[in-house]
């Protein structure tokens, strides 16, 4: 989860915007915004893409690296 976390961060700054104001546009919360970017592992999917929908992204099953 920290890949789509460091995303989330890397975009989020360069769009200029704190984790507050990101978290008020997308209409997440400002804990839920700060797990993701620290890299909580147990964060829900739905949310996950709420915020990667704020980048033109979302988050797709795709097979694990070895």
């Amino acid at each position: 989860m920290s890949t789509i976390g460091d995303y989330i961060k890397t975009e989020r700054k360069k769009a200029g915007l704190t984790q507050e104001e990101f978290a008020m546009r997308s209409g997440l919360g400002l804990r839920f915004v700060r797990e993701l970017e620290q890299g909580k592992k147990t964060v829900r999917l739905d949310k996950v893409n709420q915020a990667l929908a704020m980048f033109g992204m979302e988050a797709i099953p795709g097979k694990l690296e070895d």
